[in-house]
């Protein structure tokens, strides 16, 4: 059995610390996209995520879009995605995202998507199609996909990150001792091998991990070899916050000055570029990974 961390009434009850708290989003690039998503009722997970670093994204021109529909075939104990059998299967979801990719004038584009464990090909088709549109309406654009895992059905995988985009990512999400409680249908090994086959098929390849979980210092560095020794480029680390009383709870508060240190550690153990601080998500500084 997996021993995890006893977390305190005291520490439930505690307020967040000053450095996570987030400035309200300003600027020209940001009011601009601001106005078209909601005058085009158009859909990204900044929003629905209430990402921290939203104003900034959208005003260096970053923006993350979620595809294959908002309903998850796995049952994460840190995400809000609602989990169940998804309903829908939109074959012209491509195009209807590259629209939205060029109105927007985005100049990188995040893609990502819910899992679709019930698809044979995991919804690969919908992946390189979209890649496919974007780029052939945006060619200046730069994207990045944030895919899922695919269960070792390493066709799929291929056919999802071929369609020409300048990143792949595949979050780790924590380390694998609090696999069982965090991802219990992923499996820690499993994502290690997707990141070293899409960076054998030639591909920069990015990974993120949650902190604040009740993972311990040697096992955060454990992760950074593994991530260093399977290909992996890029490494983003950010706090775990809690979205709702019924999500796994957050166990620590990493202070800013460790955050420092685990980027240290990741560049000294192979790692090319390391995100890492209390606000940091996956597509944080993401327009910055395209050349790293």
């Amino acid at each position: 059995m997996i021993e995890l961390p006893v977390i305190s009434e005291e520490s439930k009850k505690r307020k967040k610390p000053d450095w996570l708290r987030v400035k309200l989003p300003v600027g020209k690039e940001y009011a601009k996209v601001r106005k078209l998503v909601d005058q085009h009722k158009l859909h990204t997970i900044c929003e629905s995520g209430n990402c921290p670093n939203m104003g900034e994204c959208w005003g260096a021109g970053t923006a993350t879009f979620m595809i294959l529909g908002n309903v998850c075939t796995r049952s994460c104990s840190f995400c809000a995605v609602a989990t169940g059998r998804p309903p829908e299967y939109d074959l012209d979801e491509p195009r209807r995202v590259a629209e939205a990719i060029q109105l927007m004038g985005v100049k990188h584009a995040v893609l990502t998507s819910v899992n679709r464990d019930e698809l044979k090909d995991r919804g690969a088709e919908i992946w390189y199609q979209t890649v496919i549109e974007t780029k052939k309406l945006s060619p200046e654009t730069t994207i990045e996909t944030l895919i899922p895992d695919v269960k070792s059905s390493w066709d799929a995988l291929y056919r999802m990150i071929d369609g020409g985009q300048e990143v792949v990512s595949h979050n780790m999400e924590t380390v694998e001792s609090l696999y069982r409680r965090v991802r219990p249908q992923a499996k820690y090994q499993r994502s290690l091998e997707q990141i070293k086959l899409t960076k054998e098929y030639g591909k920069r390849t990015k990974t993120g991990i949650m902190l604040g979980l009740g993972e311990k210092k040697e096992e955060v560095y454990k992760a950074m070899d593994d991530l260093a020794a399977h290909g992996c480029d890029i490494l983003t680390l950010g706090q775990y916050l809690q979205p709702t009383k019924m999500h796994i709870e957050v166990a620590e508060f990493i202070h800013p000055d460790l955050f420092d240190h685990y980027r240290e550690e990741g560049l000294k153990r192979g790692l090319k570029y390391v995100e890492s601080g209390p606000l940091v998500r996956s597509s944080y500084h993401a327009e910055r990974h395209v050349n790293v």
